[in-house]
Formats: structure tokens, sequence, C-alpha cells
């Protein structure tokens, strides 16, 4: 659905390079998390996908289209298939929830009718068919967000993109939206570009992310194998800020490995028979349970002393748990 060939972006003013030899592929109907410190290049990326900004070299393919190559009537196709929400909502604070949601088909001269069928259909979708008649001002930062969702639906696009469309909400509120725009690309098949600052986003709703870091991509792949066993120093910088990493404690000696579960592993009593069985000891340094959208997976970092270690590992590999030796950095 969507494709960066060798991309970058210089902004004349100081000659500044927001993006480098970017490349990297969207497929249909998956969500794709795009990850960055401020400044790494995430706005320049997604704005480049509905042409709010050209890229100084390579190609953006978006459903077929060179974005770069299209007129102002192609722009304008382009963007009635390609929605966007925004961080801080964009709603025109004259006009109310339902004329919010009908402005874009409004502009794209669709019959009053129509436009009245459909905004009263996107308000049931987002749960905000008491609040029409209301104005903005009037409403929480989860629904002013609900609001922005059914506005970029409107015109029935094929790709929604999401710029930081959670940072301005609370935790619950941001659950909230995350569920919805889940629901969304199962129900309707959308393609979801997100990009965010927050791992527990990525972690929460996408199927792969790209790393970014100064203009370039350091890291691709799927949320899982990105998430539990990053590849680059950035990856794995936002892991440990989301989840805390375990540092062996001062006196605290033996074999330093972390363990992986996944699936139905994550809640089975697998360390304390390999304990039974080996003779290990251990002392757990650190740990999470969490989910990768609908997977749960738990991390222990633990510190093996006594008995077979060896064994121990064995017996944790045949378990189907994945043990990275974090003395050696190697990994099974």
């Amino acid at each position: 659905m969507i494709t960066f060939q060798d991309v970058s972006k210089t902004y004349a003013a100081g000659g500044h390079a927001a993006l480098s030899d970017v490349s990297l592929s969207v497929a249909a109907g998956e969500v794709f998390g795009v990850i960055g410190a401020s400044g790494a290049g995430k706005s320049t990326l997604i704005r480049l996908i509905n042409g709010l900004e050209t890229p100084t070299g390579g190609k953006v393919i978006v459903d077929g289209d060179d974005v770069a190559a299209l007129g102002v009537e192609g722009l304008r196709a382009l963007r009635r298939r390609v929605g966007m929400i925004f961080q801080h909502f964009n709603l025109l604070s004259g006009k109310t929830v339902a004329q919010n949601v009908a402005f874009p088909l409004k502009l794209a001269g669709r019959p009053a009718a129509e436009v009245k069928a459909r905004t009263a259909e996107l308000l049931d979708r987002v749960g905000l068919t008491a609040h029409a008649d209301k104005y903005p001002a009037q409403l929480s930062g989860g629904q002013k967000q609900r609001v922005g969702i059914a506005r970029a639906l409107a015109t029935h696009p094929k790709v929604l993109l999401c710029d930081e469309a959670t940072s301005a909400l609370d935790p619950e509120t941001t659950e909230q939206i995350l569920d919805l725009i889940s629901g969304l690309n199962r129900e309707l098949g959308l393609t979801i570009v997100l990009i965010t600052h927050e791992m527990d986003v990525v972690r929460r709703v996408c199927d792969r992310v790209a790393v970014l870091e100064a203009g370039r991509v350091v890291e691709t792949g799927p949320v899982e194998r990105v998430f539990l066993h990053p590849a680059s120093d950035t990856a794995a910088r936002f892991v440990r800020e989301a989840d805390g990493e375990a540092a062996a404690a001062p006196g605290v000696g033996g074999r330093l490995v972390r363990l992986t579960f996944k699936g139905e592993a994550t809640y089975k009593p697998v360390l304390g028979e390999v304990a039974r069985v080996t003779g290990v000891d251990y002392s757990i340094l650190g740990g999470r349970i969490h989910r990768l959208r609908e997977t749960p997976y738990g991390q222990l970092t633990l510190a093996l002393t006594g008995g077979d270690v060896g064994a121990a590992i064995a017996r944790f590999q045949a378990a189907g748990v994945r043990v990275d030796d974090l003395s050696s950095g190697e990994g099974a």
C-alpha cells in the first residue's frame, strides 16, 4: 500500500536533512508503527505520505501513485483515500461535532442526504451520537480525538495516518482510543501508519515497526522481534524506557540470563519445574508480563547459581522459552 524508495527530505533553511535514504514498505491492512525521539523525522515521514511534504530525493508510492508526481487534482483524490488524525485534534472550534465530521464530505461536494447519513453513521461508530450538537470546547480530550477519527474516516479512506494521536491523552483514554483504532483496522481493513515516541503504543496495536534515529531507519521488523529482541541501540533504549531494565545487583553472582516466554508458556510454572529438576537456584533481578497486541509475553532477568546451569538452560529452550545469555550476548 505504501512504499518509500530511498527517500530523503532536506529543508532549504540551513540545509537540515530531516530524512536520509529511507526505504520501507507498509502492507495493505497492517498497522505500521514509526517510533523515534523528538526530531527523528517522524512527522516529516508521515506528511510525505499524503503530499503535505515533497521528498528531496527518492519516491513515495501510495496505492500505486507516485505522490510527488501528482497534480492538484491528483493530490485531492489521494487525500480522500488517506485520512489523518492529529495530536491536538485540529477541530474547527466554531462548528459542532457533526459539522466537523461532515466537513470533508462537503468539501468533496457530496449530496446533502449522503453527508447527513454518513455523519450519523460515523458518530455512531465512535460513540458520539449523543454529542452531535456540542462544540469542541464542550468535549473531553478523548471525545475530541474521537471526532478527529470520525472526520478522518468520512471519505472512506484506505489509509489512516495517526500523528501522535494519543500523546495528549491520559492513560485510560489512550487505551480507549487505541482499542478504537485496532477495531477500525480489523473491521474496515484499514492500513494504518502510526507515529509515536511511546513504545507502549507500538506494543499495544502495531504489527510491524520502523525505528527512526536522526532521519534514518535504524531497525524495522515485526513488533514482537523488535520489542523483545531489539537489534539497534535506539530500539533497545525505547524498550528500556518503556519497561525498565534489570541490572545485576551488587554481590549477585552466577549466570545472568533473560528468559522470554510467549503465548501459553507465559503462564506455565516452567521456572519452578526447571529449578527442581536441575537443582539450580535463581535470583529474580527483574521482569514483566505484557501483551503484544493479543499475544501475552513475559520476560525475566535471572542470576542462575548452583546445580546444573547448562541443563537448566537446555530445559528452558526445550519448553519453548528463549534464553539470552546476558554475560555472553548469545540467545537461543
